[in-house]
């Protein structure tokens, strides 16, 4: 099993948006954004909260990809891998269901919880990362970001 670093959990926990890419019946991609991509005790979920094409094609075909990019820090993974869909009610199970209701709310459907093991895990960079010159340090390109989206940074 891949280990999954303390920088793929904090650009997982930072970017709050990840896109998971399976395979429709007739060979087609299926892209499918997530807000509850995560990381607990060194394993990758997510939740089906409203995504049934994304879990009857896990059930067929378990292979998947995950984007997680960081818009602020233009950078972050691509993991590509197999998907468990788990039972309802077993530990694992609860354990995500249980954070995606405390996070957003009671109401919130947990249809189905996915388990990813990651067969590579690749870090995508931005052109702001590879191209600049001269390079600008990652605070130079997060105020960048940060300005043109119109974003004001609040700390935390």
């Amino acid at each position: 099993m891949i280990e999954l670093s303390a920088d793929v959990e904090a650009i997982i926990k930072q970017a709050m948006l990840s896109f998971v890419a399976t395979v429709n019946e007739d060979g087609t991609p299926s892209l499918s954004p997530k807000a509850s991509l995560t990381v607990r005790n060194g394993v990758l979920y997510f939740a089906d909260i409203a995504s049934p094409r994304t879990i009857q094609n896990l059930m067929r075909n378990p292979a998947v990809e995950i984007n997680v990019v960081d818009i602020f820090q233009r950078r972050g993974y691509r993991f590509k891998g197999h998907a468990l869909v788990l039972a309802q009610r077993g530990d694992e199970f609860l354990m995500i269901a249980d954070w995606v209701r405390a996070t957003n709310g009671p109401e919130y459907p947990v249809d189905h919880v996915v388990r990813i093991e990651p067969i590579s895990i690749t870090p995508l960079l931005s052109p702001a990362h590879l191209f600049a010159k001269p390079a600008r340090s990652p605070e130079e390109i997060r105020n960048t970001y940060y300005h043109k989206y119109g974003v004001k940074f609040i700390g935390e």
